[in-house]
């Protein structure tokens, strides 16, 4: 095999590489269909006799393989061309959306095809998400990391505020299949902008079983991740119980319901715009110092709907918890494309990613047992304390304050 492309010690800012802007192009091409993607299946699950039981199920099904193929995803990212890998994901996404897309529009979707769809879709994401990692770190150099990830994050971000609104008006004008097939047509778009990438494979002698071995020594090895993974697990799983499960049914209680929430949703949104905007100016030299703090302000909206305050003080919170969750993201992915050699990144985000992809089910499952003994607002405090508590956890790690700017 040929050996892994490495970017240069000195070289042109990210836009000016032809790789990254093919890179960030089909990024940015497959998240506008994602992000129309999850109302459009709400509904067709809806529009063929299913509730909320059977849109359980589908999103079951899709969560699931994301987290038992992520480390195969990470292990192949490690071995193979990670173009290739992207490429292949993406077209077997397009072919699960358009099969879907097919169901719908004819009137033969069931709850058990949408979900064998979803299951595809969820392997298809399992390797996507450390190949891609692993690519920025290969096209662009070090110096430009930081920018490169905002860059990405950029549209991607104001694609969440616009794409839902015109998702859905796409479902109310035509039907969710229209949707479902603007999604898979992204996912085409985006593997034959991917396929032109052509970023050359990793020179490896040794088995996937031994690398699967070695990657895990690997993430143990290295306290500064696993613990920021195992503090990240909590944050998200608090994240996720707190804000999207708890944060409408407080919504409908003590604000005006659904119009509440959707500015809640368009605030949050918008502060993961403004915090992009934030990494392309403000380079921090502690990165996985300020990865962890900025994280931390996930806690104001569970806080503000648990405390009861004023719709307004909801939505500054929740402009505040979007700013810093990007700049933990631009930062973190910063740093572990710094600080994790080439050869092992595939097995270290897939690693990390993991540890997030379990918080889905952990969040809801310690919610759903939690609201049984708790009121949703006490429940809703509960979470925001555990974000502030394991987030202090893990600024005790000595080696968060070493991973900094290379």
């Amino acid at each position: 095999m040929e050996s892994t492309v490495e970017a240069p010690a000195t070289s042109p800012t990210p836009l000016r590489v032809p790789a990254f802007r093919r890179f960030a192009l089909a990024s940015l091409v497959s998240a506008t269909g994602s992000a129309m993607a999850p109302l459009a299946l709400a509904y067709a699950v809806i529009g063929q006799g299913g509730g909320a039981g059977s849109l359980g199920v589908v999103l079951a099904t899709n969560s699931v393989p994301t987290i038992v193929f992520t480390i195969a995803g990470g292990v192949l990212a490690d071995r193979l061309s990670r173009s290739r890998i992207l490429f292949l994901s993406n077209l077997l996404a397009a072919a699960a959306q358009g099969v879907l897309a097919t169901l719908v529009a004819t009137g033969h979707a069931t709850t058990a095809s949408i979900a064998g769809c979803g299951f595809v879709s969820g392997i298809a994401t399992a390797f996507t998400a450390p190949a891609a990692t692993g690519v920025v770190a290969q096209i662009v150099a070090a110096e430009h990391l930081q920018r490169a990830n905002a860059l990405l994050r950029l549209p991607s971000n104001a694609v969440k505020v616009l794409g839902p609104v015109a998702g859905g008006v796409i479902v109310a004008v035509g039907g969710p299949a229209w949707a479902l097939s603007w999604d898979a047509l992204s996912f085409l778009v985006a593997a034959l902008l991917l396929l032109g990438l052509r970023l050359s494979a990793p020179v490896t002698t040794s088995s996937a079983l031994a690398d699967l071995r070695a990657g895990w020594s690997g993430f143990r090895s290295r306290t500064w991740l696993w613990t920021y993974t195992a503090a990240g697990t909590v944050v998200v799983a608090a994240w996720l119980a707190g804000f999207q499960l708890l944060g409408p049914v407080v919504a409908a209680e003590r604000y005006s319901g659904a119009r509440s929430w959707g500015l809640v949703q368009g605030a949050f949104a918008f502060g993961l715009l403004a915090g992009t905007v934030v990494c392309l100016r403000w380079k921090p030299y502690r990165l996985l110092a300020v990865a962890v703090v900025t994280g931390a302000g996930l806690c104001l909206p569970p806080a503000a709907l648990g405390l009861g305050l004023p719709l307004p003080w909801v939505l500054l919170g929740a402009v505040l918890a979007g700013v810093g969750l990007d700049i933990t993201i631009v930062a973190w992915n910063t740093a572990l494309q710094q600080h994790v050699p080439q050869e092992e990144m595939g097995r270290m985000s897939s690693s990390n990613g993991v540890g997030e992809r379990l918080a889905i089910p952990l969040g809801y499952l310690i919610t759903a047992l939690a609201v049984h003994a708790w009121a949703d607002r006490t429940v809703l405090l509960v979470c925001a304390a555990v974000i502030v508590a394991a987030t202090l956890l893990n600024l005790c790690v000595r080696d968060v304050y070493r991973v900094n700017r290379r």
